[in-house]
């Protein structure tokens, strides 16, 4: 039998042994480094303001590019096909729920089906509207 010291001393050589198998012997890793731009906006009017006596007014990329359309309908597709059929419409901006409440993530979209859809089909709205399908599993 041994005794509680020489217990003691053989656990103290074996974590050290573990520690030291550990280290993989490299300096670390130098940081990551982050670059961040400035992009200037450049008016897109072809006049200048002292030309015209109405203030100059910007508009967006967003603005500019958004346009109306009719929402498609995607209730009882699949979740992936419904946001294939919206994105394919000019709709990029999507959320997905479960629709049951239980706060679900849908990790494999092709086993959720949509149960609705907000706003409604057939509205015209905004392509840069957000468009939140409401899902629930296959079967349930």
């Amino acid at each position: 039998m041994r005794s509680p010291d020489s217990t003691l001393a053989i656990s103290a050589v074996v974590a050290a042994a573990c520690l030291t198998a550990c280290s993989s012997g490299t300096s670390p890793t130098a940081p990551i480094e982050t670059v961040t731009a400035t992009v200037q906006a450049t008016p897109t009017a072809s006049s200048s303001p002292e030309e015209t006596d109405q203030p100059a007014q910007e508009e967006s990329p967003s603005e500019a590019a958004a346009e109306k359309k009719e929402l498609p309908d995607v209730v009882g597709m699949n979740l992936q096909e419904g946001q294939d059929t919206l994105q394919a419409a000019g709709f990029y901006v999507l959320n997905d729920k479960d629709a049951t409440g239980q706060n679900r993530l849908q990790v494999l979209d092709r086993n959720w089906v949509v149960t609705k859809q907000s706003p409604a089909a057939g509205r015209k709205v905004s392509t840069d509207t957000l468009i939140t399908l409401y899902a629930k599993k296959i079967g349930e």
